[in-house]
């Protein structure tokens, strides 16, 4: 048997060992793909995608046609431009996505503030009362049912 398959035997006889699978590439991907963070990511990364739709369509149906009512413009927001040299600046089509920007970024600011919420609710510990108080000659924090400071020795107060 040659070095290298011997040191690759030994290799896998010691993952087998210590409880690792071994897969090669392949499985490690597939351990790694069907974990559950993974798993979520991709969920959330596909109706993001979809969430991305409706919020374009919202700033195209919607919110570009109330800005062409106020600045006449009949093109759409596309028609907001200027020409230089020959160069179209289509600072319409900008704002529109500045505007379409804007509001996704709101609601996934209103999302993670909601989540947090939710996890904080869920989350909440009984609050207990102390079981230490602060020596008031030596600063030091003892038990809350010491009569007397284990630091300074003096006698507290009840």
């Amino acid at each position: 048997m040659s070095k290298t398959k011997e040191n690759m035997s030994k290799a896998r006889e010691n993952a087998k060992k210590h409880g690792k699978k071994v897969g090669g590439f392949f499985g490690e991907f597939k351990e790694f793909a069907l974990k559950g963070n993974v798993m979520s990511m991709a969920v959330g990364v596909l109706i993001g995608g979809a969430f991305s739709g409706v919020v374009t369509s919202l700033t195209n149906n919607i919110i570009n046609p109330l800005i062409n009512c106020v600045g006449n413009v009949n093109e759409g927001t596309a028609g907001l431009s200027v020409k230089i040299n020959g160069q179209t600046l289509a600072f319409g089509t900008f704002l529109a996505d500045v505007i379409n920007f804007l509001i996704m970024a709101f609601i996934v600011f209103l999302l993670v503030k909601g989540m947090n919420r939710l996890l904080a609710i869920g989350k909440k510990e009984e609050e207990k009362a102390p079981d230490t108080k602060e020596c008031p000659y030596c600063m030091s924090k003892i038990s809350i049912k010491a009569v007397k400071c284990p630091n300074c020795t003096s006698d507290l107060k009840k």
